[in-house]
């Protein structure tokens, strides 16, 4: 995704940046009424899905209205409701770049105020990558680009990198500490950058970051969380510590990352699709969310001393898959940190963030299983004590978000076997014309579609030249509507098969992220949806036979359920993607005005003699003074419900006491327990 800038400005993402650091825009940040525009998005939301649900009432009582039908109007209520929130959120979103007003202070973006570009930074920062069995040269291109960004922005002497390794296979630790001292070697002194191997993933990623914490957090103030596909501009990074500078309350800050170097088909589809819509979106959240936004895990800068003090990871009870370690530790911590009382900004304009994507369906699919398990784990969460209403309304779209798709399944097969009872079922099977089933329909068409079309028309307004131009704009348009109706079938299918493997109980495995796009061969697409193929089938011949007027209200779903091994197959196709971008279709402003960072990396990756290999010895690692414990003059305060080097433990049992962990340093000392914590509150 690139944007529309909030200003309506053409010009890349470190113009961008510069902008909002220097040109004028206070830094300080603010929302008024909070609660009002909270209760406006609520109660809109509430009266589409009222009406929404009230017309399918309609519908079903034409047979009469039993059980049967109050269970598919329950599942519709609920599927609807999120459909609304989503509409909404876009609306808002994109009535705001309408008008051209920030979606948190509601102030025009032309308004001059004092500038922030020269003043100094008062505070240290961490840029922090986990990284577990990646490729190690992207991961070294990748942050070469970076380093040498902020480098050019004078300000490097305030920031550290630290490569947090959790990989277990030797061919690829060789390869990172041969490259870390490579691009050591290369880069100015005024840069440091550490790397650091665990010898076991405890915790995943976030166990990762926790001890990273443990070990140096009491050294910064402040610090950015990367992802191993993240790209920064240097500019970005030196204006999130500035608004942190300028706000002293704020715990956290979270970006837009927008998707940049896709080559496959679907990589480009989504690339182009969070283009134009993304922005809009988001910046629909940050008018409703205000200062309780949420946590996306990466490209993002947080305060280290409260994030450390709060949001220590409970472990649920019982076994996984819903119980034991939360998987998506990040919507969790931002409401840990909310609880506490610090803001959290989304700031969706800012520009200069970028990460990578999934390059076909399986495995975009496969990282939704991770994202599934875990915003399900969520919905455990929704009794714990002292959390804000907005933070559970989170952990709650974050779970309907994929549960929709097995509701809307439900719904399909309990359609189904109504319509395949008789002409009398209270499904509109001999009635296709019927007002009120064609209303809904219509209804539901214009919420999912009309956010797409509104994107479309402001690029055509504000930036038609960054996207290749208004005709091919306008293509490109169509052609990732088309799409992605083709592909919400199959994607349903997926998610609907991870969500039933979740609750029998099946346990997702950490592994590897693919970030690199791949063709995926004839027997694996065939393999991977077998099952919505043969469900597809029988589906199509039961209802041929028995509801043939029933058949073509649900074509569209049929038709993206049989063509989904060719739409696996193709989604990771480079040729068609290249095609494409041969023709300038699907172009993002990324890709026609490419940011510093992203050129850096491609010409990296374009160059072999630039792949940062190294015959020398492996690395050593860098002196640095102190590293055995809490720094000189401050103190490194635990978190809430544990130490924080041993993730997910209970607290000690001896106050005072500390918690060695194999392969850490020595952890900080732990201060009298304050509280109960996390860990020892009741979780249902």
């Amino acid at each position: 995704m690139s944007g529309i800038p909030m200003n309506a400005e053409p010009g890349n993402v470190t113009d961008r940046a510069a902008r909002a650091a220097g040109r004028g825009e206070s830094m300080r940040l603010a929302a008024p009424a909070v609660r009002g525009r909270q209760i406006l998005f609520f109660g809109v939301v509430l009266v589409t899905a009222l009406g929404g649900t009230a017309m399918m009432a309609g519908v079903l009582s034409a047979g009469g209205f039993g059980p049967f039908e109050v269970f598919i109007l329950g599942l519709f209520a609920i599927t609807f409701s999120w459909i609304a929130a989503s509409f909404w959120t876009a609306m808002a979103g994109f009535l705001l770049h309408a008008v051209g007003c920030n979606p948190l202070s509601l102030r025009r973006l032309s308004a001059r105020t004092r500038r922030f570009a020269d003043t100094p930074l008062r505070q240290r920062t961490a840029v922090v990558m986990p990284v577990y069995n990646e490729a190690p040269d992207r991961v070294m291109h990748g942050v070469a680009a970076m380093c040498r960004s902020l480098a050019a922005t004078g300000c490097a002497d305030a920031f550290d990198f630290f490569l947090l390794s959790d990989s277990n296979d030797p061919a690829i630790i060789r390869a990172e500490e041969r490259g870390v001292a490579r691009l050591r070697s290369r880069l100015p002194p005024s840069l440091r950058l550490q790397y650091r191997r665990r010898r076991a993933n405890t915790g995943r990623k976030a166990g990762n970051i926790a001890e990273f914490c443990d070990r140096w957090g009491a050294r910064y103030e402040y610090m950015v969380v990367l992802d191993a596909d993240s790209l920064v501009e240097g500019l970005t990074l030196v204006t999130l510590v500035r608004y942190m500078d300028a706000n002293p309350r704020t715990g956290l800050i979270q970006t837009l990352p927008l998707p940049a170097r896709q080559e496959t088909l679907f990589g480009r589809f989504q690339q182009f699709a969070n283009a134009v819509h993304g922005p809009i979106l988001a910046a629909g959240l940050a008018f409703w969310q205000a200062d309780g936004a949420n946590y996306w895990g990466h490209n993002a800068i947080i305060r280290i001393r409260p994030f450390m003090e709060h949001c220590g990871l409970p472990i649920l009870p019982g076994r996984p898959p819903l119980g034991g370690e939360i998987l998506s530790h990040d919507f969790v911590e931002a409401a840990f940190l909310r609880r506490a009382g610090w803001d959290l900004w989304l700031l969706p304009g800012l520009g200069g963030s970028h990460e990578e994507l999934p390059g076909n369906l399986v495995d975009f699919a496969r990282r939704d299983r991770r994202w599934i398990q875990g915003n399900l784990q969520h919905l455990r969460l929704l009794r714990v004590p002292g959390l804000q209403p907005l933070n559970r309304v989170h952990f709650l779209f974050g779970a309907v978000s994929y549960l929709s798709s097995l509701f809307w399944m439900f719904m399909l097969a309990a359609a189904t076997g109504a319509a395949s009872t008789g002409p009398s079922a209270s499904i509109p099977v001999a009635e296709p014309s019927q007002p009120m089933a064609l209303g809904l329909l219509a209804g539901t068409l214009v919420l999912l579609l009309l956010p797409k079309l509104l994107g479309v028309m402001l690029a055509l307004v504000r930036a038609p030249a960054a996207f290749g131009g208004r005709m091919r704009l306008a293509a490109s348009g169509l052609l990732e509507t088309g799409y992605s109706v083709l592909i919400a079938p199959a994607m349903m299918a997926f998610h609907t098969m991870l969500i039933g493997a979740v609750l029998a109980g099946r346990n997702v495995t950490w592994s590897a992220q693919p970030r690199e796009g791949r063709m995926v061969g004839w027997a694996e697409a065939w393999q991977r949806t077998a099952a919505p193929v043969l469900a597809g089938l029988v589906w199509g011949l039961l209802l041929a036979w028995s509801a043939p007027g029933f058949l073509w209200w649900v074509a569209p779903v049929l038709a993206g359920l049989l063509a989904a091994p060719l739409l696996v197959r193709s989604s990771g196709s480079r040729r068609a993607g290249v095609w494409l971008r041969e023709r300038r279709l699907l172009l993002a402003p990324c890709e026609l005005e490419p940011p510093p960072v992203i050129a850096a990396v491609d010409g990296m990756e374009r160059r072999p003699r630039a792949r940062l290999r190294c015959s020398g010895v492996p690395i050593r690692q860098r002196p640095w003074p102190g590293t055995q414990g809490a720094c000189a003059g401050r103190r490194a305060v635990p978190r809430e419900g544990g130490k924080f080097g041993a993730y997910g433990a209970q607290p000690p049992d001896t106050p005072g006491a500390t918690r060695a962990t194999p392969g850490m340093a020595q952890p900080f000392p732990r201060p009298a327990q304050r509280s109960a914590g996390v860990c020892g509150e009741a979780i249902g």
